[in-house]
């Protein structure tokens, strides 16, 4: 058995292990297996693909808000659409305001105060689909050269990275409020925070 000359890196150094690794026999079971395996793969790609085109349907009347949700930095098309599914078409109805929203979505902190004293505090349950799918957002956007790459480095300076996650979240809701309730296209901050993109 000839393994490739042209392995990278440390595929080099085992290449021994590799000639080793492709001698063997497949019996009939492992076959069995693997064409179940392949079989379950090959459905699984068709519903999605059904799926996509379900949720391609019945998204189509909102392409602009999608597109608007998904001009903030870190919300692809997706993203725009699971947002859009959870918070509902018409926003300004829904919630009166940007900081409702996000009490909704539980992205706001827990309020425990005691004698002027403020205790550590969770914060309290929401809608844990649309969270979730923010904080995964808030993620892509930590090392960003933009106004949520900034925030994120910024609290995680300060707050720790769970919280700052949370944060840019956060920031990232009321955004998209704004977003939907005025009918623009998200504009960065780009030089409204000096020394902000380090």
């Amino acid at each position: 058995m000839r393994v490739r000359p042209s392995l990278d890196g440390t595929l080099k150094k085992k290449k021994e292990e590799l000639k080793l690794a492709l001698q063997g026999h497949i019996h009939s079971h492992q076959r069995l297996m693997l064409k179940t395996i392949l079989t379950h793969i090959d459905f699984l790609t068709e519903q999605i693909e059904m799926l996509d085109q379900e949720v391609a349907e019945r998204t189509s009347s909102y392409q602009e808000d999608i597109e608007r949700l998904d001009s903030i930095p870190g919300i692809a098309k997706r993203a725009a659409e699971q947002i859009l599914a959870e918070i509902g078409t018409d926003v300004e109805k829904q919630f009166s305001s940007a900081p409702r929203l996000c009490s909704w979505a539980s992205l706001v902190r827990g309020h425990n105060e005691s004698v002027g004293k403020r205790e550590s505090s969770k914060s309290k349950k929401g809608n844990k689909y649309l969270k979730s799918g923010l904080t995964e957002a808030a993620h892509s956007v930590r090392g960003s050269k933009n106004y949520l790459g900034a925030l994120y480095r910024r609290t995680a300076g300060r707050k720790g990275k769970k919280k700052a996650v949370i944060v840019v979240a956060h920031a990232m809701l009321r955004i998209a409020y704004y977003l939907l309730t005025r009918k623009e296209m998200y504009v960065d901050l780009d030089g409204l925070c000096p020394g902000s993109y380090e």
